[in-house]
C-alpha cells in the first residue's frame, strides 16, 4: 500500500478537484438560478426552504472539504518533505529503530509524483549525504543509506577498512592511487550484535564527518560482494549516474557492497532531521502490542549528520 501512495493520493486530488470544478461551473449555477426563480414566487422564502434549494450534494460537499486538504499534502509530500520511519538498524548509530525522519524531497531534482521523471534540476547527491532511495532490485521498497561513491570513483572495501579513489575532476590533479577513509576510534559503542560489542569510530566522507559500527566478531563477507567484469572482489567502479551507498552500522547492512550501485533516478531524497523518535522495547507477552511506544527519546530529535 504505502509503495502506491504517491499515485493513490495523486488520483483522490485529481477526482475531488474534477468534481468541485464541475459543481462551480455547472451545477453551483444551476442551483442559484433555482433558488432566483423560488425567491420570485416567494420572497419570504424560509432559511431551510434555501439551504434546500442551494445544498451541495454530499459528493460535492465531500470534495469540497478534501480537496484543499488533500492537495496540500500532495504538493507537500511530493516537492518538499515527505516522512519516513527507521524500520531496521542498518544506519546506526546514525539513526536508530523507531526514528521519524525528514526527506528533503526538492535535493536531487523536483519530480513528478506518479512516474517520478524529473521536471527540475536542483541538485546532486555529495559524498556523505545521507540518503532516501527505492531499492533497484526492489523499487517498491524505500533504502537509507549513506553515499560513498560518487560517479566515476573507484571505492575499495577491504579488512573492513573503506578506500577511495576520487573521478578526476577537471582542474585537478588526479588521484593515483585509492585515498584511506580518515576514521578515530573511539572505543566499544553501547550497541550488542551477536553477543558482541560493537566498535564505534568517527569517519570523515568529503565534509561530512559521522559515527560508524563495526563488528569484529564477523567477517567482511567479500565472497558475497557485488562484481562486475574483471573488478577484484571488494573493488567497485561507480558508473556514471549512479552512486555507491553503504549502512554506518558497517556489519548489519545490506548494500552496495552486495547488490551494486543506485541509479539517479531512484533517489527519493535528502535524510535531514528527525523529528520524532519512539523507543519499542516491548515483549511479545506484555498486555500492550509491541508496536505500542515504551517511550520517546527527545534527545535525539534534530538534525541528521
Amino acid at each position: 500500500m504505502a509503495a502506491y501512495f504517491s499515485q493513490i493520493l495523486v488520483i483522490v486530488t485529481l477526482v475531488s478537484g474534477l468534481i468541485w470544478l464541475f459543481d462551480v461551473l455547472f451545477q453551483a449555477p444551476k442551483r442559484k438560478a433555482a433558488l432566483a426563480v423560488a425567491q420570485s414566487g416567494d420572497a419570504n422564502l424560509s432559511d431551510e426552504a434555501v439551504e434546500a434549494i442551494t445544498k451541495e450534494p454530499y459528493i460535492v460537499e465531500t470534495a469540497h472539504s478534501v480537496f484543499p486538504v488533500i492537495a496540500f499534502v500532495l504538493v507537500l509530500r511530493s516537492f518538499l518533505y515527505e516522512p519516513f520511519q527507521i524500520p531496521s538498524g542498518s544506519m546506526m548509530p546514525t539513526l536508530l529503530v523507531g526514528d521519524f525522519i525528514l526527506v528533503e524531497k526538492f535535493s536531487y531534482g523536483i519530480k513528478e509524483p506518479m512516474w517520478r521523471k524529473e521536471i527540475i534540476a536542483t541538485g546532486k547527491p555529495e559524498r556523505g549525504d545521507v540518503v532516501v532511495f527505492k531499492y533497484p532490485e526492489e523499487p517498491r521498497i524505500d533504502y537509507i543509506k549513506r553515499v560513498v561513491g560518487l560517479p566515476g570513483d573507484r571505492v575499495f572495501y577491504q579488512n573492513k577498512e573503506l578506500y577511495i579513489q576520487r573521478a578526476c575532476v577537471e582542474g585537478e590533479v588526479c588521484q593515483s592511487v585509492p585515498a584511506k577513509v580518515d576514521r578515530i576510534p573511539l572505543g566499544d559503542s553501547e550497541f550488542v550484535q551477536d553477543g558482541v560489542r560493537l566498535k564505534h569510530y568517527k569517519e570523515q566522507l568529503g565534509e561530512v564527518e559521522h559515527e560508524i559500527l563495526i563488528n569484529p566478531s564477523r567477517p567482511d563477507m567479500r565472497g558475497m560482494f557485488y562484481r562486475k567484469g574483471t573488478v577484484a572482489a571488494g573493488e567497485f567502479v561507480v558508473p556514471e549516474g549512479q552512486y555507491f551507498v553503504m549502512g554506518d552500522n558497517r556489519d548489519n547492512s545490506t548494500d552496495s557492497r552486495f547488490w551494486g550501485f543506485v541509479p539517479e533516478e531512484n533517489l527519493v531524497g535528502k535524510a535531514v532531521a528527525i523529528w520524532i523518535s519512539f523507543e519499542f522495547d516491548r515483549k511479545p507477552s506484555d498486555v500492550l502490542p509491541t508496536w505500542v511506544p515504551t517511550g520517546v527519546r527527545f534527545e535525539r530529535v534534530g538534525g541528521i549528520q
